[in-house]
């Protein structure tokens, strides 16, 4: 596995294009809020994009750097207060939202501190999530086309 301070793996990120439109990222090892999300959202049409790792969170966000994403907070807090801290200043166009048990509410505050727009620890509590999520995802503009994808988009079965 590649070091995550590497400069060069920072860099690389940084520079990328995006390559595929904003999405709704969610990275969690057990797949409780992607299901709640899934469940809010099934009438808005946005979908789920799940993810098991912050380094399988942060290739998809390399390909689409404006997304919104829902991380789930668990025992490596200060890992993930430090990936959430360096999100602004790597995907400036992304948004974060952190989802947790009950038992990390303490949390909230110095994880707001570090960059999250919004702390939820119950998914009943989804649908204020689901509304952020889509309000961003809707204001992210599309990323730029070449003229064959453009093309493509235009035709009526494209």
């Amino acid at each position: 596995m590649e070091n995550e301070n590497n400069p060069n793996r920072l860099a690389a990120a940084d520079a990328a294009s995006p390559t595929s439109p904003a999405r709704l990222l969610v990275c969690e090892r057990t797949g409780r809020w992607a299901v709640a999300l899934r469940r809010e959202l099934a009438d808005a049409g946005t979908r789920v994009w799940e993810t098991r790792s912050l380094d399988d969170c942060w290739q998809e966000l390399v390909q689409s750097p404006a997304s919104f994403v829902v991380l789930e907070l668990h025992g490596k807090v200060p890992t993930l207060l430090q990936r959430i801290a360096r999100l602004s200043y790597q995907f400036p166009q992304a948004r974060l939202a952190v989802a947790a048990d009950r038992s990390m509410s303490e949390y909230q505050w110095i994880v707001r501190e570090a960059g999250a727009v919004y702390f939820l620890c119950s998914p009943r509590r989804t649908a204020t999530l689901a509304q952020m999520a889509c309000r961003h995802l809707a204001q992210v503009p599309p990323p730029p086309q070449n003229l064959t994808e453009r093309i493509w988009a235009s035709l009526p079965w494209g």
